[in-house]
Parts: C-alpha cells; structure tokens; sequence
C-alpha cells in the first residue's frame, strides 16, 4: 500500500481516470441532456443579480443588460421576471438531479459489477498479496466516491465555470474598470488553489489509505472473532483499532487544517475584492459613472463570481480524490485475470482422470527464493487413489493448489490424460474436479444452497441423495426446517463434522472426475470421523482421488501412499510395503502417531 499513496496524480494518472467515463458512455445521451439543463439552470441562475439589482433600481430608465434584453418598463414587470425565473429554475433542477442521478446510478452499477466480476476473477497469487479489508474499502468507499463524483461533484464543477464565464463577461457590460479591479485577486487565488491543493490531495490519499486499513482490523477481527474471544483478547482487538482509528483522525486533521487555511484565505480574498469593488464603485457612481442599480448588480455578480471562484478550489479537491480512487480501482481491473468462462457453457471435457507431473518445480509468487516442489516426479492412473503424507511444509497442499490451477508451475509440466494442463480451458478443466477442505467455510444460506454450490440449480431430490450418501441426511432433517436451515455466517450454527459432511455432499453432487481431500478429518472426533470417513469412501468410488493426509490411519485403504519431504518423493507403496522400510520417513510417523495416542 505504501508506495501506492504516494503515487503522485500526474497527465498520466489524469488521463488514465479519464476511462472511468467509458460507464456513462451507454448513457451519454441522458448526460449530455442533464448537461442541457446544468447550462439551462445556471443562465437562469445567472439572471437574478441582474433582475435584484434592476428591481433595486426602482422605476428610474436604466441602460442595463434586463432593460436591453426584457425592455422592462417598471418593477412590476422585473418581479415577475424574477418569479420565473425562480420557476424555471426549479424545472430545470429537478431534470438535471434527475437525469444525472439516473446516469451515475447505472454507471456506477456497472462499475461495481466489472470491478467485482474482474476481482473474482483473479489468480490466488492476487488474493494472497492483497488484504480482504482492502479491498472490501476499494469496492465501497472508493466507488461510492465515485458516485459522489458523478452524482454531484461534476455538476458543480460545470455550473461554477458557466457562473465563473458568464458572470465575468457581465461584469465587463457593466463596467470595465470595476471588473479589472475586481480581476486583481484571481490570480492570486488561483495559485493559492494549485499550492493548497498539492497539500490537499497527498493527505486525501493517505487518509483513504489509513481508512482502508482500519476495516482491515474490523474485517479481521470478526472473521477471527473464535480466537479473539478464546483467548480474550478484545481489549487488544479494541487498542489495535483506536490506534488506526486515532491514525486516521489525525491525517484527516491535517487535511482539515490545510483545508481551513484555505478557505480563510480565500475568504479574506474574496472578500476583501468585494470590499474594493465596493468602495471603488460608490466612487464611480457618486461621479455619475455608474447607476445604483448597475453597482448594485455588479456587486452581486462579483459575489457570484468570487464564490464561485472560491468553490472551485474544494471542488478541484473532490476531483483529485475521485482521481485517486479511479487509480485504487483501475490498479484492480489492470491485474491479470485467470481466463475463466464467464457464462454456463463452458466447453466440455470428457476428463478421464490421469495425473503427471514431470519435472515440476514450484515456488510461491510472494516467496520466489523459497523452492516448495523440487523437480517433482509423480503419475497417478485415471481411477486410483493416492493419499500424500509427509511433514508440514513438505509439499502436499501446494501439489493441490497446482492441480487446481491456482498456481502455474515454475518450471516443469502438469498433465491431465496427457495433455498439458495449459491447454485446458480452466473452468472446463475445474468442472471436473472437487475439494473437501480441512477447514470448511459455508456460505451464509441454507444447507440446501450449499449442498447445491456443487451444482446450481440441481434438483431438491438430487440434493437429498447427495446428503444421504454424505451421511448428512440424518442430522439435516433432524432440523425443523430441514434443508432451509440457515447455517449462519461461514456456517457456525453447525459442527465441524456437520459442516464437513456437507462439503462432501456437494462435492457428491457435482460428480468429479478427480477428488481432493485436503486433510478432510484431521480436527473431528472419532464419532465424526467415522461418519465423515465412511461417506469419503463412497465419495472416492470410481475417480481420481487424492488425499492429504496427517492422520495415517485414513489412508490404509488407499493404492498407494506417496511420502512427501522437502518438495520432493522420497517413498511410494502400499501402507505395508512402507511400514516394512527400516529407519523409513512413512514408519517414523506412524511410530509417532502410535506414541501420541498412547
């Protein structure tokens, strides 16, 4: 994140924000028209200072822009102007709200779909860098910047340079001399909005980026909140975020403080023309040069004009924030996409279910220097069963990954019925395949919506067979609403052996090709494991399966039994076959097994 902050907003990174407008083009013919009624809405806003200072003036002959352009003859006349104008200006609103509402509505749907879409859609290594907090704060509070941006921000940034443009080309009708004494200050303000401003956007950013981190500690806290109450550690959890949330205050604070010098400044400008303009113009008309009702309208347009000017600085600040979140977003939707069917029809294969790994080296995006597989060699037949066993860090979950495509070997070739993995499409390629996980986390529905993950839109009777055979039926319909139960978030209403039944019910339903059992009764109890490894046997029947393994005495029915040490195989066999090797790594850690539950 670090170096993403103090990226500076350059043409670049201006011009690359400019994208963001490819999610109103769909849409350009409600914005140009919700444009129409900006403009519309500020020319007739443009109108009342003209129309006050006219009806100031009284019933006296004026040589005024209202008495050129209306040839009103008396106050009754300009009070009526004046009300409709108001009326105009009230329709003219309500359509530009209306219209640029419904613009930035649908762009910013989209927006959140593409972003989404393109997030979910990315390989492991991306989620493995990125923190979920982080995230989570890009597809919200960066977006919702953005809808802030178009909804509003736009809009006023276009009304102030038609107020800006068309009211000093007023003031220049009404006299010259005051509008060049009044046009003194505008430079001055204008590099005062480019030196705050610098200030401005870096301390934005980095108040993004502190907001950011603090829904990384919510974010954690909760997905984690098991341990945190275990080992009462609320009170950490609580300093932990007081101390990004004090972080966060005191960036914004300094944001605040350059913000407030700003606009004391500009105040003070602003003003102190105002006064100038004021005094000079009393001069001029006490001379004759200008009437009471032209000083009294270009005292007001000069207001326009100055607030104007001034509102364009905090404006100019809103779009430098936009920028930056544009930036956080596109970083997203510039990453590497796994190239993933995005519909339901992805080509079909008739995978028979050999695996080869010929000479494959691998090492984890986030740590290159580390070698995890070591020029692995393994073959496993269509239809055999295959457990790996080995000490932590051995390699047995990081072959998993590579079989699922998480990752791209770095060196080296997977095959699937002899044909690189690479040639595959891969959601074709993941169809075929099923993990039950050591540690399974349920989505937030019903048990019948996550039996069902394994095959949307599968049949309710299928779905039962598939529980049956999970040995789950029984606990399911023990529930008064039977599969309707809702699991509760990543699924705590039910136990770890529940849970794991379930995940084996889905993987049932979806019928893989090849099965990958990742530890899949290491943390339940011996009645849960029986259940559980019961519906695993019927599970791997007749398919490809693999099993990672660190209770030994899951895997003796397996045909062959590879030991993993250092990302290497250092024996195969049978569980006899590697129980009869003297000083053997297989006979070592099933000795140690026997010693714990002695």
């Amino acid at each position: 994140m670090e170096s993403k902050d103090k990226k500076r907003i350059s043409k670049e990174s201006f011009r690359r924000s400019l994208r963001i407008f490819q999610y109103v083009l769909p849409y350009r013919g409600k914005f140009l028209l919700g444009l129409l009624f900006l403009f519309l809405s500020s020319v007739t806003f443009m109108t009342f200072p003209g129309l006050l200072g006219r009806l100031i003036g009284g019933n006296e002959a004026s040589d005024s822009p209202i008495d050129r352009f209306f040839n009103v003859d008396n106050i009754d006349q300009v009070a009526l102007l004046l009300l409709v104008a108001f009326l105009l200006q009230a329709v003219f609103s309500f359509m530009r709200i209306f219209l640029f509402a419904d613009v930035t509505e649908r762009a910013i749907a989209q927006l959140r779909i593409d972003t989404y879409g393109h997030m979910i859609k990315l390989p492991m290594a991306f989620f493995n860098r990125e923190r979920v907090g982080e995230l989570n704060s890009r597809i919200s509070n960066d977006i919702s910047m953005l809808q802030d941006t178009f909804m509003t921000t736009l809009a006023e940034l276009f009304r102030q340079v038609i107020v800006i443009l068309g009211g000093v080309s007023l003031l220049f009708f009404y006299s010259v001399e005051l509008t060049l004494v009044m046009l003194i200050s505008v430079p001055v303000m204008m590099m005062a909005a480019f030196f705050f401003g610098k200030f401005i956007r870096t301390l934005s950013k980095t108040t993004q980026a502190e907001l950011a981190r603090s829904q990384v500690v919510v974010e954690e806290t909760l997905t984690a909140i098991q341990s945190v109450k275990a080992f009462a550690n609320e009170l950490l959890e609580i300093r932990r975020y007081n101390n990004v949330v004090e972080e966060v205050r005191k960036v914004a604070m300094r944001g605040a403080k350059w913000r407030g010098a700003f606009a004391s400044f500009i105040i003070f400008g602003l003003f102190g023309a105002v006064v100038l303009v004021i005094w000079y113009g009393v001069k001029l008309r006490n001379e004759g040069v200008i009437g009471l009702d032209e000083l009294t309208s270009f005292i007001l347009y000069s207001v326009f004009v100055g607030g104007s000017i001034g509102g364009v600085a905090d404006i100019f600040g809103r779009v430098q924030k936009a920028i930056g979140a544009t930036e956080s977003l596109f970083d997203i939707m510039e990453e590497d996409a796994e190239q993933i069917s995005t519909d339901a029809n992805a080509p079909s294969i008739d995978l028979k279910g050999s695996i080869d790994f010929e000479q494959v080296t691998f090492s984890y995006p986030s740590r290159k220097d580390k070698v995890v597989l070591d020029k692995l060699e393994l073959h496993v037949k269509a239809g055999e069963k295959i457990a790996f066993v080995g000490p932590s860090g051995a390699g047995k979950t990081t072959i998993a990954a590579l079989i699922l495509r998480y990752y791209k070997a770095t060196s080296g070739t997977i095959k699937f019925d002899g044909k690189p993995a690479l040639d595959y499409n891969i959601s074709s390629l993941r169809n075929e395949m099923a993990l039950v996980p050591q540690d399974v986390i349920l989505f937030g529905g019903s048990i019948r919506e996550n039996i069902e993950y394994g095959r949307p839109g599968a049949p309710l009777e299928e779905v039962r067979i598939a529980a049956e055979k999970a040995n789950a039926l029984e606990f399911i319909e023990s529930f008064p609403e039977g599969f309707a139960t809702l699991v509760g978030e990543r699924g705590v209403q039910l136990s770890g052996g529940q849970r794991q039944r379930i995940a084996i019910a889905r993987a049932i339903l979806k019928d893989p090709r090849i099965l990958i059992l990742d530890e899949a009764t290491s943390s339940l109890d011996a009645e849960s494991e029986r259940l559980v490894q019961e519906a695993l046997e019927r599970l791997m029947e007749g398919r490809t399966s693999l099993v990672i393994a660190h209770r030994l005495s899951t895997i003796r029915k397996v045909d062959r039994i590879m030991v993993l040490d250092h990302g290497s195989i250092k024996e195969q066999g049978s569980h006899e076959e590697l129980i009869a090797l003297k000083n053997g790594i297989y006979r070592n850690l099933t000795e140690l097994q026997l010693l714990d539950l002695n």
